[in-house]
């Protein structure tokens, strides 16, 4: 499983200065200075081609799919159904049918919970996170607790971010039966060793859920190379439209998995005494689904690999290493999160100043941050702090982005001092 140390130094470097015009919002200034957008990691910008693609769709080819015996809709569905073929190339997935599609990474983890978790663990069972998990990855687990009597067991994590692995081995027992874990942290930028996490998992037995909402817009992803038994994410972080998230399962779990929600397009055949399901992917996509948003996010990846996720990794990788030293600079500036594993993310604060504080001062420079515990608050108890300002870096920012950031970072600094 590549990380971003591993991707080979002499790839091509990209066509900055193309990818920023394919991004219509940085036409625009902000407070009277340009655009610097560092909230990737929230939520990415959306290039032309995805924008155009939404907007085709809805002006020359709409229609439900699945249903209609008429040109326009088989046209459609057989471009809506082109997508899980497109992810699956992605992810590297074995199977197309493997790949399902949720309203967004939320979802799909719930439906892990209610589908896998309801029918396969019973009371005592274990499973097993880590200290970096957002609340997606927590709460769910925490409401089958509730229901079936399971146990969360929580993997620590070491002072720079990284997860302690002599510690997660030693969680592992018997009655593991699931390991649900980030492949990268949305506030730190740590890359997990997932490999490494799925063969301990496995050894004991365990399925093993990947959170890979951060890690398949910074790092190519491959669910072969990890043997992870599902895998999920969302559409918005990947350049591609809200309202769309995915789920990979293992074929053989997805067939003994019982469907999550009911309603049409899910059912093989209805009667008031009984009802039965259509095969996967399909019986877990009950009712009309997010059509629009589906092709939007085919579109997105095809952007990607127009221009090369392993490029797109090492441009990202070179701000991360220019713009940490600079940041370290600065009086009073803590940074959250320093493993030698990281991508795309920097976590700081400040000494003298709350993090919602620097997060507005910073923005009349029009330089967008995120400021808060970014659905962590376990993570930012373990790092005893309340917040952060975080900055995430994304294919279309570039240097002098950085440079904007230190200087609305003094800003603040004069400010208070």
């Amino acid at each position: 499983m590549q990380s971003v140390s591993d991707i080979k130094e002499n790839t091509e470097p990209l066509d900055f200065n193309k990818i920023r015009e394919d991004f219509p919002i940085f036409r625009q200034s902000m407070n009277g200075s340009p655009l610097v957008f560092l909230d990737s990691a929230a939520s990415a910008q959306k290039p032309q081609q995805v924008i155009d693609t939404i907007r085709e769709v809805y002006e020359n080819e709409y229609a439900n799919v699945h249903r209609g015996l008429y040109k326009i809709s088989e046209l459609l569905t057989h471009r809506y159904e082109g997508v899980r073929d497109i992810i699956c190339n992605y992810i590297n997935a074995a199977n197309s049918h493997e790949i399902i599609f949720t309203r967004n990474a939320t979802e799909s983890i719930n439906l892990i919970a209610n589908s896998f978790g309801r029918s396969f663990l019973k009371k005592g069972d274990e499973i097993v996170i880590t200290e970096l998990e957002h609340h997606a990855n927590i709460v769910p687990w925490q409401l089958l607790r509730e229901e079936k009597g399971i146990v969360i067991k929580v993997a620590p994590i070491n002072d720079i971010g990284d997860v302690i692995m002599s510690e997660f081995e030693k969680i592992l027992g018997p009655r593991t039966k699931l390991v649900a874990v980030s492949h990268m942290s949305n506030v730190l930028g740590t890359v997990l060793p997932v490999v490494e996490i799925t063969k301990m998992a496995h050894s004991v037995g365990a399925k093993v859920l990947i959170d890979g909402c951060q890690s398949v817009t910074h790092i190519p992803v491959d669910v072969k190379e990890i043997g992870c038994d599902f895998f999920v994410f969302s559409g918005h972080k990947l350049y591609g439209p809200s309202g769309v998230g995915v789920l990979y399962g293992r074929e053989d779990l997805l067939e003994k998995m019982p469907p999550y929600m009911g309603g049409g397009d899910m059912i093989s055949s209805v009667t008031f005494e009984k009802s039965t399901w259509a095969n996967f992917p399909h019986k877990f996509e009950a009712g009309t689904p997010a059509i629009v948003q589906v092709i939007g996010l085919g579109a997105a990846i095809e952007y990607i690999n127009s221009i090369g996720l392993k490029q797109i990794s090492i441009h990202e990788n070179n701000l991360l290493e220019y713009a940490t030293p600079k940041l370290l600079n600065i009086d009073g500036l803590r940074l959250i999160g320093k493993s030698i594993n990281k991508a795309s993310v920097l976590s700081f604060t400040l000494d003298f100043a709350h993090p919602h504080d620097i997060a507005t001062i910073i923005d009349r420079s029009g330089v967008a941050v995120r400021a808060g515990h970014h659905c962590a608050q376990p993570l930012m108890e373990r790092m005893d702090i309340p917040a952060t300002v975080r900055a995430s870096i994304g294919m279309y920012n570039d240097y002098n982005d950085i440079d904007s950031l230190i200087e609305a970072i003094n800003v603040v600094h004069e400010i208070f001092n």
